[in-house]
């Protein structure tokens, strides 16, 4: 019973930036390792990025390592993605995700994530 809302997704430019929210309810926030997915047309949904329960490990897809950040304040069962130095292709609809298992590195694996937001577009022009 784990709830999360997306936000913050748009049009961009090329080179800009974008932060998305996750808010998290239904679950004691900080016991869920949290992690962004995200989904292009015609394309499988892939790991992007994810975070440890309380922040101290995180995990990222080679393809935005430099330019993503993921972090989390747990007072407010927030989870968020800066997104710098968008490219065109970034875009797709990005998905908040949780895993409840409670282990100390992030996993890429879809299936290893038990919930999931509704997702939030994310869009990005060349």
């Amino acid at each position: 019973q784990v709830q999360l809302v997306e936000s913050g997704g748009g049009l961009v430019q090329a080179g800009g930036s974008l932060r998305l929210s996750c808010a998290v309810s239904g679950r004691t926030f900080s016991s869920l390792t949290m992690g962004w997915f995200r989904q292009a047309p015609g394309k499988e949904r892939e790991f992007v990025i994810g975070i440890s329960r309380i922040g101290g490990t995180t995990n990222y897809a080679d393809s935005v390592k430099g330019r993503f950040t993921i972090s989390r304040n747990n007072a407010k069962s927030t989870v968020y993605l800066q997104m710098n130095s968008l490219k065109p292709e970034d875009t797709a609809v990005y998905y908040c995700a949780a895993d409840t298992r409670g282990t100390y590195r992030p996993t890429s694996r879809r299936d290893e994530y038990d919930y999931w937001g509704q997702g939030t577009q994310v869009t990005v022009s060349s």
